[in-house]
């Protein structure tokens, strides 16, 4: 198993590409995952509050994104449509688009996990895997294609 690659930085618009250099060795839709989620936390929660990225993958190939911030209320919601005027509002179309899991885990203390899981496809790419949660977690939103 492939250790975990934990970043804990403030959210920041200039955060977000750091992020997604960060976990280049992941593929390109692990990056715009975390891409995404960290930047609906800059948008929704404001620039500056403390967020934990975490990515592993496991033996089986299968790899895990979680974004952690300290708002337990703020959920994700993926909107039904998006104007083609609109200049936001596709971050978890494509989030769900390319996860076959996401959802939200409320764990120990204060704040909210948004978590993700891929596979690695055989070009390198992520491609959807279905896995259980992590332990001592409860999804409460998302999707799950069972």
């Amino acid at each position: 198993m492939r250790p975990a690659t934990t970043l804990e930085l403030l959210a920041t618009p200039a955060e977000v590409s750091g992020v997604r250099r960060a976990l280049s060795a992941y593929g390109a839709d692990v990056q715009l995952c975390a891409s995404e989620l960290v930047t609906n936390v800059v948008q929704h929660l404001g620039e500056g509050v403390p967020v934990t990225v975490r990515v592993w993958c496991d033996d089986g190939g299968r790899t895990r994104l979680e974004v952690t911030d300290p708002d337990p209320c703020a959920l994700p919601v993926l909107r039904a449509s998006v104007g083609a005027d609109e200049e936001s509002g596709r971050g978890l179309a494509l989030l769900d688009a390319l996860a076959a899991r996401w959802g939200v885990a409320h764990g120990p203390g204060r704040g909210k996990t948004v978590w993700c899981e891929l596979e690695a496809g055989p070009g390198g790419g992520a491609v959807p895997v279905v896995s259980a949660g992590g332990p001592g977690r409860t999804a409460t939103a998302g999707r799950d294609p069972r």
